[in-house]
């Protein structure tokens, strides 16, 4: 199995999960824990729970970002983490309801000023997948940086995926100048409402076959609908989701990812991984936090990949 190289973000999720709707003004009930967090961060300890050999290139801050390398290496990560001397990381505030949706207040802290200057080719050694968090691009350095890693990634024959990442983020963006910026990426992996925001689109087939146009392959996350696969302007395959109790919705889309990109690394046909992706976000919606959970005291993330995910992690 090559290696996978993600850029992303590392956060401190304060989750929040709520019985009742928020009350404004005066107090309400929530069960609330801190968590290691951040899309890019996510995906990397999922993919490496499945057995991928996964490096994360990301920006934390002076207060927390000792925390999160430990956090990052118990569950199997190779982390590339700059600790910002000046700024704090960032903070993700989840709000969950009983359904498990989520609602978050956003603080990108140290990670929305990653850049080229965090990057060396030195961590394409050894990889065969790059990987990179939309939220990367929604400043002007970390945009300079995924250009600069993607550029030097299709020189080496490194293969590019790309989260869209967040709705909000696309919107300012533009989704037009978002297909732009990452047309070297051969793979894209939205969920269905970044999917229609991309395209312009209503029906989620319609919006598969038209991002897989500009990209050679779309993968687009359905949530309970399970995923669509399309290559070159065609439908290809259908993946049912995974039945599971919704507790949080934090990081499913994230273990898809790594789900997804974990059985490609290892070999298997994209259709087959996009049933593993499933897999996997149904494994993250089962439970509080975006991570796999970690044992304590063995290094090692929880249970073994093969018997969740049937892979080959060789």
């Amino acid at each position: 199995m090559g290696g996978l190289l993600v850029i992303g973000d590392v956060v401190t999720d304060v989750v929040a999960l709520h019985g009742q709707p928020v009350a404004t003004g005066t107090d309400t009930a929530a069960d609330i824990v801190l968590r290691p967090g951040g899309s890019g961060a996510n995906t990397a300890c999922w993919a490496a729970r499945l057995g991928a050999d996964t490096r994360l290139l990301a920006r934390a801050g002076y207060d927390t970002g000792e925390w999160h390398r430990a956090e990052l290496v118990k569950a199997g990560v190779r982390p590339h983490l700059r600790i910002d001397p000046e700024r704090p990381t960032a903070v993700v505030i989840a709000m969950v309801d009983l359904s498990g949706e989520r609602s978050m207040l956003t603080n990108r802290g140290a990670g929305r000023h990653i850049g080229p200057a965090d990057w060396s080719p030195a961590l394409l050694e050894g990889v065969t997948h790059l990987h990179l968090s939309g939220y990367t691009l929604f400043e002007r350095p970390g945009l300079e940086l995924a250009g600069l890693a993607m550029r030097e990634a299709a020189g080496r024959g490194v293969a590019v995926s790309i989260d869209a990442a967040s709705t909000g983020f696309l919107r300012d963006f533009g989704p037009d100048r978002f297909i732009r910026e990452t047309a070297t990426a051969r793979i894209i992996i939205p969920n269905l409402d970044e999917a229609l925001l991309l395209t312009g689109e209503t029906v989620p087939e319609r919006a598969a076959t038209a991002l897989s146009t500009a990209y050679g392959t779309a993968v687009v996350k359905l949530g309970a609908k399970g995923a669509l696969l399309a290559r070159n302007g065609e439908i290809v395959a259908r993946a049912p989701a995974i039945r599971a109790e919704a507790v949080d919705s934090t990081g499913a889309g994230d273990a898809f990812a790594a789900g997804f990109l974990a059985a490609l690394l290892s070999g298997l046909a994209p259709e087959t991984a996009l049933e593993n992706g499933c897999r996997a976000g149904a494994a993250a919606v089962a439970q509080v936090g975006g991570r796999p959970p970690v044992a304590e005291g063995t290094g090692r993330a929880t249970g073994i990949a093969q018997e969740l995910y049937p892979i080959d992690a060789d």
